[in-house]
């Protein structure tokens, strides 16, 4: 019998967000694959679970994957977490499910064990249009990032990504040079954390509010830009 692959939601900065399915799932796995050891030790430790750690990330490589796969024919149960968040949105654990599926095929058991999100968090607090929303994850650094904010200003969806804070200043310039003063732009930081904080306004409000308060440049961001 094949083993179970577990694609387990972890919280976004509130441990208090974990679901009672996660921390059952994580108590019943074999192996946790994560990006970070430390990060995840810190999570099992609050809940005292001890669990082999494998880890998975995007520069991993083909090894870490076989491992998984190995482990998976060996009927274990292997629970897959990022450091914060659903595993496959806007990291390589999609991937990992490509794989698993490619490779033992009908007889894969993967299951879903939902939770927190920072793009479903934000915009269940945005107050803005969301029966329809594309979701970029984060904006590449160089390469195809102008035509992406051209895609962002001519949208008549709701637009969201995620900044790290070395560029957010640079990424709301942009977009107050690009959109006009009809569009409203909501920034989530660090979310369900202790200095939580949700800006909106224009593009050019919101960027001179973070230029009036570096202190507030850090953590981690998602900019959600509203339709016309």
């Amino acid at each position: 019998m094949e083993g179970t692959l577990s694609v387990v939601a972890t919280p976004i900065g509130n441990l208090g967000d974990i679901t009672l399915r996660a921390i059952e799932t994580l108590r019943q796995a074999d192996v946790i694959a994560c990006e970070d050891t430390r990060v995840t030790a810190k999570l099992l430790q609050r809940f005292d679970i001890e669990k082999p750690l494998l880890i998975f990330h995007a520069r991993s490589g083909r090894l870490a994957t076989s491992r998984i796969l190995a482990l998976l024919a060996e009927g274990k149960r292997v629970a897959l977490v990022t450091d914060a968040g659903t595993p496959g949105i806007s990291d390589p654990g999609s991937a990992l499910v490509r794989e698993v599926r490619n490779t033992l095929g009908a007889d894969a058991r993967i299951e879903a064990i939902a939770g927190p999100s920072a793009v479903t968090a934000a915009l269940s607090i945005a107050g803005v249009q969301t029966d329809e929303f594309v979701f970029l994850g984060f904006l590449p650094h160089k390469k195809g990032r102008q035509t992406l904010f051209k895609e962002i200003a001519e949208s008549e969806r709701t637009m969201v990504f995620y900044e790290s804070p070395h560029r957010i200043e640079k990424a709301l310039a942009v977009l107050a040079e690009s959109l006009g003063d009809d569009r409203k732009v909501i920034v989530c930081r660090e979310l369900t954390k202790l200095h939580e904080s949700v800006i909106e306004g224009t593009a050019q409000e919101v960027m001179e509010h973070y230029q009036a308060r570096q202190d507030q440049v850090r953590g981690e961001f998602v900019v959600i830009v509203a339709p016309a």
